[in-house]
């Protein structure tokens, strides 16, 4: 699992530095500047939390669990859902797109808060 989460965020890093690139250079002068901005928390949250998936990879590699399948998994899917709502909504401008990221947001949270309860309880 720990090589899964490893690679999972690496993808999701290379992805997040590739829409940074794209969004400064590509859509600066194609987006509003509120849509720019929207699109710039897209990326920098992807980072944040692909980050935290090579760490959570290397805490899964270190002590070695399946109780870490539950955090990896909701903080992968938080970071599609929020971030990829949020581009979309950046792309589009259709406000539906923005009212999902709060699911993804919520998912980030439980990966978080799942991830502390699975530290506290390692002996």
């Amino acid at each position: 699992m720990h090589r899964l989460f490893l690679a999972a965020g690496c993808l999701l890093a290379f992805l997040a530095v590739a829409a940074g690139a794209f969004g400064a250079h590509g859509l600066s002068g194609w987006l509003s500047a509120q849509r720019l901005a929207t699109f710039e928390i897209a990326a920098r949250y992807q980072m944040y939390h692909a980050l935290a998936l090579v760490l959570l990879g290397l805490a899964a590699a270190r002590w070695p669990t399946k109780k870490w399948a539950g955090p990896g998994l909701a903080l992968f899917a938080g970071t599609l859902a929020f971030s990829g709502s949020l581009y979309a909504l950046a792309l589009s401008g259709v406000g539906l797109f923005g009212a999902l990221a709060p699911i993804g947001g919520t998912a980030l949270l439980v990966g978080w808060l799942w991830a502390l309860i699975v530290v506290l309880r390692q002996t």
